[in-house]
């Protein structure tokens, strides 16, 4: 989720925030490395099958209940994110129009209903997860438009943005929940045996190649944006970097629309790891899966995950949640957990260093970032989604004034005219 990655550093400190960037990617390749491992010390496929070999069907619940909690919330992000930003470039066509804004066109919760239904869905209901490859490339490029957008705007907001105490601040108190939503953002582990499997011939030096890559890119284009977003809004850097543009930004509206098109082609990558995660758990059968079951079990996780979305609009507490709550015990803690049991080696050998130190951090994420997040989710600190910020307010003040000013003076121009005639 690279728009809230300028929210990471504004929770985290400017300084140690881009630390963080490197340091979390770091740990996340490494504990990728660890989960194959692992399913090759098992004999296994499967997260799910790893974990029940190494920890029996006590650890297998829990990493059922985690598997599917963490994508599912992934989904919900992702609605509220199509919801707000299309919903903002239907209103950016109406204007101050009454019957727009007030409509059905201009309510969030349809437009999540219209993108379930004639895109997220469909692509969800593909059974193949290759399918979506010929997508790769255009998200890409979409993200790469995107951030140029970022920059042309940086040079713009950047000088009119009001100044906010601590701002540059090298380092802040909220340093897990930054964690984790870097974690969030770099999260792969729930779909990392569907990826390995999907590769032709999955050598270790093939797999290396295409971690390595993937990681290095989403860290390159965290940084990027990352630094960028922050320089652009300091403290007032919302948790969706898209929210902080103002309503009638016709290219910020551009970068919504492909912003929302890169989320629809993601989504359904999520939704096939919830759909897995219900079949092994529930039914535990071998493919060819029936169709019937397939459409029904989709159009459930689908429609109720548009559901919840419908319900909140905060992305960053959304992702703050799923980062402490599910991705650092998925990416971290259970991978370590099941290297160290599978290798059946000293607890405390040189081998299970690199193991125990990531399964320490992501404890220390998981326990610290909760709390914290509890706080901010009380608080709504980081959360005015739908609410025009203040300098976009002033911005169309001083536009109204400047209108007004110009066409008042050729009124009392040409009164003075009629005066003298």
């Amino acid at each position: 989720m690279v728009p809230g990655v300028p929210f990471a550093l504004r929770q985290a400190g400017f300084g140690l925030g881009i630390i963080l960037v490197g340091f979390v990617a770091s740990i996340t390749d490494y504990s990728i490395f660890l989960l194959i491992e692992g399913g090759r010390l098992s004999n296994t496929h499967c997260y799910q099958d790893m974990v029940l070999v190494a920890f029996g069907k006590p650890g297998y619940y829990i990493l059922t209940v985690l598997q599917f909690l963490y994508p599912f919330i992934a989904m919900v992000s992702y609605n509220v994110i199509i919801g707000d930003t299309i919903t903002k470039i239907v209103l950016m066509f109406a204007g101050d129009g009454y019957s727009i804004v007030h409509s059905i066109l201009g309510n969030r919760q349809f437009i999540i209903f219209l993108s379930t239904c004639f895109v997220t869905l469909p692509l969800s209901l593909y059974k193949n997860i290759s399918r979506l490859s010929k997508w790769a490339f255009l998200s890409i490029v979409l993200i790469w438009f995107i951030f140029v957008c970022v920059v042309i705007r940086t040079a713009g907001f950047a000088k009119d943005i009001p100044a906010t105490e601590g701002a540059w601040n090298f380092a802040n108190y909220n340093v897990t929940q930054a964690i984790a939503i870097l974690a969030f953002a770099y999260m792969c582990h729930h779909n990392t045996f569907l990826i390995h499997g999907s590769l032709d011939n999955p050598t270790s030096k093939r797999w290396s190649t295409v971690t390595h890559l993937s990681i290095g890119f989403a860290a390159f284009m965290c940084i990027l944006i990352g630094v960028v977003g922050y320089i652009s809004f300091t403290g007032h850097t919302q948790g969706d970097l898209m929210e902080n543009y103002c309503r009638d930004d016709v290219l910020m509206n551009i970068a919504r629309l492909c912003f929302s098109i890169t989320i629809m082609l993601t989504y359904p990558v999520e939704c096939f790891v919830t759909r897995e995660v219900i079949e092994n758990a529930v039914f535990a059968s071998n493919p060819p899966i029936p169709l019937w079951r397939h459409v029904t079990i989709t159009v459930i996780v689908v429609f109720l995950a548009g559901a919840v979305s419908m319900s909140t609009d905060c992305l960053g507490v959304v992702l703050e949640f799923n980062g402490v709550l599910a991705a650092a015990p998925l990416a971290y803690i259970i991978p370590s957990l099941c290297v160290m049991r599978l290798r059946q080696e000293a607890l405390f050998s040189r081998g299970n260093i690199g193991p125990i130190l990531t399964a320490i951090f992501g404890i220390l994420v998981a326990i610290v970032g909760t709390i914290l997040a509890i706080v901010n989710a009380v608080s709504s600190e980081g959360c005015s989604h739908g609410k025009e910020l203040p300098y976009c307010l002033a911005k169309n003040q001083t536009s109204d004034l400047f209108s007004m000013s110009t066409t008042a003076t050729p009124t009392a121009s040409t009164s003075t005219t009629s005066m003298f005639l």
